[in-house]
């Protein structure tokens, strides 16, 4: 069974490999939008759980997806978040950015900070994810990562803690 949502694919959505053998999705790459706030007991990330038909469905990870050409690390990410949720760009307060390079496809995750209240039950999900939650940092090891998130922890955590300064 076909799943056609009735869009036209940009002519970077696909698979690719890079140089490491892996595979991803976006020919010119990725991005994501990690969403964070200080919760009541420390730092926390806004998180979407994918669907199980998504490539490392069930898992948590940041909304985002494949660059279209021409497109920045920032304008991908919120156009994703947007997508994704339905937060638009001045929901958010753009920070830092990390880069996961794997030679020949790298994917940018963009901190943000949010300028309003942002709860879970006001957003819009578009079935890429079963749900979204503000997990708090120190939790994480309890939930199944993405595996490009759980990697990219080591580079995050400091911009993270930077940024709360």
């Amino acid at each position: 069974m076909s799943r056609f949502t009735g869009r036209v694919l940009a002519s970077t959505d696909g698979w690719t490999t890079c140089s490491q053998g892996h595979r991803h999705w976006g020919r010119a790459g990725a991005a994501g939008l990690l969403l964070h706030r200080n919760g009541a007991e420390g730092p926390e990330l806004l998180l979407q759980h994918r669907a199980a038909w998504s490539h490392h469905g069930g898992t948590w990870g940041t909304p985002g997806g494949a660059l279209h050409h021409g497109e920045s690390a920032d304008e991908g990410a919120l156009r994703e978040v947007r997508e994704e949720l339905g937060l638009l760009p001045d929901d958010v307060v753009l920070g830092a950015r990390s880069v996961d390079d794997h030679g020949g496809w790298s994917y940018t995750t963009v901190l943000a900070r949010p300028v309003r209240s942002i709860e879970p039950g006001d957003l819009r999900l578009d079935g890429e994810s079963d749900g979204v939650a503000w997990l708090p940092l120190a939790g994480l090891p309890e939930v199944d990562l993405h595996p490009g998130l759980a990697g990219s922890l080591p580079r995050l955590l400091p911009l993270l803690e930077n940024s709360a300064q």
